[in-house]
């Protein structure tokens, strides 16, 4: 994860993370996504919208089950919430039949408002603008995860004869409990 090289920043547009000249990268605004893995009943709640699969009687599919990159297909599809609504209140049983209940504070893992993301100072390209990041809350059996993703603009492509891969969005953990 990036640690802030400077201290200087600058103001930052009210609809959005800003630019990459910006130091660190922040944002004002994100997109969620919501996903459970090998329980039963999953409720997630954020913003006042729901996500995960609330059939109390079927277990979800394991994670495993959507191959070794399950976690690139995880997309944050609720868009334009502006930092930060209530905690996210999420229900489940585990696949043991366990019933959890837990109370996630975006606002409290984010306090910072810090973009979190695996690129070097060096390697941004600048002055481009950064989108909102994507924030997944993942439950799977017992165990509550949250990521972010942040597509961060690079000076030059990571592969020379793809023009099209010159960013990175790599998917972050900044949270984990296991209940």
């Amino acid at each position: 994860m990036s640690t802030p090289a400077a201290t200087h920043t600058t103001a930052q547009s009210a609809t959005g993370a800003g630019t990459t000249a910006e130091w660190p990268l922040r944002f004002q605004r994100h997109r969620f996504g919501g996903f459970c893995f090998d329980t039963y009943g999953c409720s997630i709640v954020y913003n006042g919208f729901p996500h995960g699969k609330d059939d109390p009687e079927q277990l979800s599919a394991p994670a495993s089950s959507f191959g070794a990159d399950y976690q690139q297909r995880m997309k944050a599809a609720h868009l334009d919430i502006a930092n930060f609504p209530a905690p996210a209140e999420v229900t489940w049983r585990a696949k043991d039949k366990s019933e959890h209940r837990a109370s996630i504070d975006i606002a409290e893992i984010f306090r910072d408002q810090l973009i979190r993301h695996e690129v070097a100072r060096e390697d941004v390209a600048e002055g481009v603008s950064v989108n909102d990041p994507e924030i997944i809350l993942e439950v799977d059996d017992r165990t509550v995860n949250v990521y972010m993703r942040s597509m961060i603009p690079l000076k030059k492509p990571r592969d020379p004869a793809n023009p099209n891969s010159d960013f990175r969005a790599d998917l972050v953990r900044v949270f984990s409990r296991t209940y």
